[in-house]
């Protein structure tokens, strides 16, 4: 079975390099890593891909910069195979992570998404458990071994507090290109997929196995965006959207869960202090109203 590894990539090199490597050394060996470069700014990055000499390596450059989402849905349309990873940039696949992706698979065909544990690292690769991740192993469905979540209960867990690592997940590739990326999203549209597939009844398989490494960045778009409280308002919008949706299929604790979103006014109420503290009073005024909203 052949796995599709998207790879839309904007950023730092040297970690963009570890990314493609940590893929490059699977223990599980047939995939193919589709790389598209949104136009960043270092001419040596072609000629690196080609050093590969991988003919499982494609690599594409965009003439014009499409943003995160346009990229996203630019790769969903490089799909042809049954299972499919959206591939960080800058994380790190553990070897066991393709091969247990595959075994999941076949042992769960009724499963649309996969995601297995996650350790968490820093920009230095250093390993962290920040107050984001301590929130995460609040939300995560208890239990061990392999759970399956579907439907309401699915997006009610979601809702609730997003426990997912969105680029260690693998999908099963026909609920990816069906449903693809919603535009107007920069800061959920991963969970924005994840919801979609539930509200089509959809499963997720959740695993504690450890087979990928997550780089959070204390500089990265979503915390700028965190801090400002811009990242917020899209949140807001999203969330009554979703409850919107989830209304009309005639579900109740989802949509209800979704007009509340405590966990995400919680985020922004912990993030007042900083914001007062570097005296971003705009950034204090948005994330005030999004606590109260």
């Amino acid at each position: 079975m052949t796995v599709d590894v998207l790879f839309p990539y904007y950023g730092d090199v040297d970690l963009m390099k570890s990314a493609v490597l940590s893929v490059l050394t699977q223990t599980y060996t047939d995939f193919r890593l589709i790389v598209i470069d949104d136009g960043y700014p270092d001419d040596s990055i072609p000629g690196w891909f080609e050093s590969l000499g991988d003919e499982r390596v494609s690599y594409e450059r965009n003439e014009t910069n499409l943003g995160a989402n346009g990229n996203y849905r630019k790769a969903v349309g490089k799909v042809t195979n049954d299972l499919a990873v959206m591939m960080g940039a800058d994380d790190i696949m553990l070897p066991n992570y393709l091969q247990w992706l595959v075994d999941a698979a076949e042992a769960h065909p009724d499963a649309d998404i996969f995601q297995p544990g996650v350790v968490v690292i820093n920009e230095n690769g250093a390993q962290v458990h920040g107050l984001t991740e301590k929130i995460k192993d609040v939300y995560r469905p208890g239990g061990s071994g392999q759970r399956i979540l579907t439907g309401e209960q699915l997006a009610a867990s979601l809702l609730r507090g997003n426990w997912l690592y969105f680029p260690s997940l693998g999908w099963r590739a026909s609920a990816m290109k069906d449903i693809g990326f919603r535009t107007g999203l920069d800061v959920v549209q991963d969970l924005a997929l994840a919801l979609d597939v539930a509200m089509r009844d959809g499963s997720l398989l959740f695993d504690d196995v450890v087979a990928f490494m997550y780089r959070r960045h204390s500089a990265s778009d979503s915390s700028v965006r965190a801090l400002t409280g811009t990242r917020f308002d899209e949140e807001r919008r999203f969330f009554l959207m979703m409850a919107e949706e989830m209304e009309a299929l005639g579900w109740k604790k989802a949509p209800a869960v979704a007009r509340n979103h405590l966990s995400s006014r919680l985020h922004a109420g912990t993030l007042l202090p900083k914001a007062a503290l570097k005296g971003n009073w705009e950034g204090v005024r948005n994330l005030a109203r999004h606590v109260i909203q």
